[in-house]
């Protein structure tokens, strides 16, 4: 019963994705909404703190080079909002940035990055913050 649970999970969860690259953004958008999550989106770090503030989001996925804002002050706006929502920080760098160190839960290299692994962390990320909680 508990593939039935996380399905469920998936289900309730809303994810925003945040990328001032359409391309990128339509991909995730599509991988995730096929995983069975509700996806919003937002083509700029500015945008993208407007839908976080207006909807219920259960964790939020980002490009950390945007025009406007960069990924870690997007994830540092949202920290103060909500300090429990999952924060995925998508970026060329191939290595954790020491200003992300107790404000991104995961760091993916982008362009790397497996469908199937983005799927996996955030399953997991959501699974250690239950769905109710997520809230703002």
């Amino acid at each position: 019963m508990p593939a039935l649970a996380t399905e469920m999970e998936k289900k309730a969860a809303t994810v925003l994705c945040i990328d001032d690259e359409q391309t990128a953004l339509h991909l995730r958008q599509s991988v995730l909404e096929s995983a069975g999550y509700r996806v919003l989106t937002a083509k700029s770090g500015a945008r993208g703190m407007e839908v976080f503030r207006s909807q219920s989001v259960h964790a939020v996925v980002l490009d950390y080079w945007m025009a406007d804002m960069n990924g870690m002050q997007v994830a540092r706006e949202i920290r103060k909002l909500n300090p429990k929502v999952p924060i995925i920080i998508l970026s060329a760098y191939g290595e954790l940035l020491d200003e992300s160190l107790g404000i991104a839960d995961l760091w993916i290299r982008k362009g790397e990055e497996d469908p199937q692994y983005l799927l996996s962390s955030l399953e997991e990320l959501l699974k250690n913050r239950p769905i109710a909680s997520q809230r703002v």
